[in-house]
């Protein structure tokens, strides 16, 4: 006897931060609790919890994007596909290297229609088209020390790394001074984001790419 998938119901704050949204967003919620796990996506727990610690973690940092923007290691569209929908104003690409997870991404773009969303099956440093994107995000993926040199070089001059971390983000950002530096970071800081929306906001890396002179 197969088990029903409890999925975490929708909480208030979802309505407020994806405003017009919200039905989009509700379509992702459903499919990525239903099939998240079967497809190797998400784990047996997370459809419990999929929008408290998932989606609405990803969505609340939507307002800090603008142009084009790469999203390092999407998975299962998180954080990208989500932006993606609470932002219809930005350009993403979505860098991922699986290839279920690329099949999964590319149904919900086709599934969601979002029409500004393009896939790319690669790992980051097989990005080709230079430092030409207004920013890059990404996370869970790895720490600072690591995500740096691979996201850093995706960014043009001016643009910015905006990173979704963990509570250890201040310690990550002491151990990654190096890289930080080699890779021209620059204003390197912490944000918390949604604290007025959410019961565990959302930290955020921040950090000025500067191209070599």
């Amino acid at each position: 006897m197969t088990s029903l998938i409890e999925i975490e119901p929708e909480p208030a704050a979802a309505a407020v931060i994806f405003g017009d949204r919200i039905e989009p967003a509700r379509a992702f919620a459903d499919a990525l609790g239903r099939f998240g796990e079967e497809r190797g996506l998400i784990g047996p727990l997370e459809p419990a919890r999929l929008w408290s610690r998932h989606i609405l973690n990803s969505a609340v940092v939507a307002p800090l994007f603008t142009g084009r923007v790469g999203d390092v290691g999407s998975g299962a569209g998180l954080p990208g596909l989500v932006l993606a929908i609470a932002r219809p104003d930005v350009e993403w690409v979505l860098i991922e290297p699986m290839e279920r997870r690329v099949a999964w991404l590319n149904e919900q773009v086709s599934e969601l229609g979002l029409d500004n969303v393009v896939v790319l099956r690669a790992r980051a440093e097989e990005w080709k088209a230079g430092p030409s994107l207004d920013a890059v995000t990404a996370r869970a993926v790895s720490a600072l020390r690591t995500l740096v040199p691979v996201t850093a070089p995706l960014v043009r001059d001016g643009g910015e790394l905006i990173l979704l971390k963990g509570a250890s983000v201040e310690a990550e950002i002491d151990t990654a001074a190096k890289q930080l530096k080699r890779h021209r970071v620059t204003d390197a800081r912490v944000e918390v984001v949604g604290a007025h929306l959410l019961d565990e906001p959302t930290r955020v890396f921040r950090g000025t790419v500067r191209a070599a002179h």
